[in-house]
């Protein structure tokens, strides 16, 4: 398997980067998970704004060269004959001294990763548990895509290897929050509703176009907090990442739900499904 680490491709086992970068000592760094369709990397353009906006907040100066990172896309496509599969953006701070600094740092490095995706139907349905793991507070204005992931692993250890069902966080004050590795949306009375990122969620690109979708469809749409019996009392839940699409929700504990038959998901899908290999922003349906 081929990755590439600053612009350059290698095989992954001669990839090496530094012990003494900052990504590693301090968790300074970010990443981003796309899925490309026939090689087409599926809202890349958004996926790199919010990796450029993340950067800034951790003092990481680095722009995104588009026509780069295409390229470098498109060559591990090729050397991996992996037309369809699962990419990985890391940018991490760079080389640095032992101790925390201040300064901006100059020199990240960046990795594409790429591995090939299980064949996966469409609609795939999952259930849900409350989870008693609480979504933490991010130590920034907004929650980052960082390297900073304990909250998500602890709560994942809590469902452990259930594949089929999805963790659902509660913030501290008991406001629905998002999933443990996606973001949550569910339908009622025509209306779609979503938690604000106010929440300490984390705006998910996905969640994002989800959101552009339902303007340019007409759909009513309501962002703030809600509590969680609000799900129990929904016609439609479902939740949504890069990697896993549309996930319609099946069963919340013991409350059944429509899952791969509700006509809001079902909606949304078909729109999904006819943009991945063309859109590189949601911008282009606003």
């Amino acid at each position: 398997m081929y990755i590439a680490l600053n612009g350059e491709v290698f095989k992954k086992e001669e990839a090496k980067i530094s012990p003494f970068d900052h990504g590693f000592l301090y968790g300074l760094g970010v990443f981003e998970t796309f899925r490309t369709y026939n090689g087409h990397p599926f809202l890349l353009n958004d996926h790199l704004d919010r990796l450029e906006e993340s950067l800034k907040t951790l003092n990481v100066e680095w722009e995104a060269d588009r026509e780069e990172i295409l390229k470098v896309i498109e060559t591990l496509c090729y050397r991996n004959q992996l037309e369809n599969s699962y990419i990985r953006l890391n940018v991490s701070a760079g080389i640095g001294e032992i101790g925390l600094q201040v300064e901006p740092y100059l020199q990240p490095n960046w990795i594409v990763f790429q591995k090939p995706l299980p064949p996966m139907s469409p609609l795939a349905e999952k259930n849900g548990k409350i989870l008693c793991t609480r979504r933490n507070t991010p130590e920034t204005p907004k929650r980052l895509k960082s390297h900073h992931y304990l909250n998500n692993i602890m709560a994942k250890r809590e469902i452990g290897d259930l594949k089929q069902t999805e963790g659902i966080f509660l913030t501290a004050d008991d406001a629905i929050a998002e999933g443990i590795t996606s973001n949550l949306f569910w339908v009622r009375d025509e209306c779609l509703y979503s938690p604000t990122t106010e929440t300490g969620i984390l705006n998910g690109v996905t969640r994002q176009y989800i959101i552009s979708l339902a303007k340019a469809l007409g759909v009513e749409i309501k962002i703030g907090f809600f509590p969680k019996e609000d799900l129990f009392r929904a016609d439609e839940v479902f939740f949504t990442n890069s990697i896993q699409e549309i996930t319609p929700l099946k069963l919340l504990e013991d409350h059944a739900f429509p899952g791969n038959k509700g006509s809001f998901v079902k909606r949304f899908y078909e729109m999904y499904d006819s943009h991945t290999e063309c859109l590189l922003s949601r911008k282009q349906i606003e």
